[in-house]
């Protein structure tokens, strides 16, 4: 019997040495590769011709209007394929939503496409966290004028 305790121990102990000895591997977080700029310079030509989409422009993206309200200038940059037209898609459906809620219009200006622009990209590169909607929202407040009849 005593032999029997002995082998046991050794059994028990091989099993804490082994253990001790190969870590559970414990789940590294991966990396989150940082969002290229939201807003290039390429992009800010385009926001200052006009903040409001074409009607000649195909409807190509496979996400809702609802994620895109919901979501932050980082989701909204890989929501949009991380391209600056996929972002700069995005950035115009926003404005058309925020103007129709506040009962603006959107003017097609170069001048109030620039200010809306040069808002939009000072304000998603100092916090890439914030919802975009919030952003665009602010600068159609800047830019929108009030639509007729209000």
């Amino acid at each position: 019997m005593n032999a029997l305790r002995v082998s046991c121990l050794m059994v028990a102990s091989s099993f804490v040495v082994l253990a001790g000895c190969n870590p559970a591997p414990q789940p590294q977080p991966s990396p989150t590769p940082a969002p290229k700029s939201a807003v290039s310079p390429e992009t800010q030509s385009q926001v200052a011709t006009s903040i409001t989409p074409s009607s000649n422009e195909p409807a190509k993206h496979s996400y809702t209007q609802e994620q895109i309200m919901s979501c932050t200038v980082s989701e909204c940059w890989a929501l949009g394929g991380k391209t600056e037209d996929g972002f700069f898609d995005i950035v115009q459906q926003l404005a058309v939503l925020s103007a129709d809620h506040r009962g603006l219009t959107l003017p097609e200006s170069e001048e109030a496409g620039k200010k809306a622009g040069e808002f939009i990209k000072v304000k998603t590169k100092e916090d890439r966290g914030q919802l975009l909607y919030a952003v665009v929202d602010a600068a159609v407040r800047k830019v929108g004028t009030p639509a007729a009849g209000n």
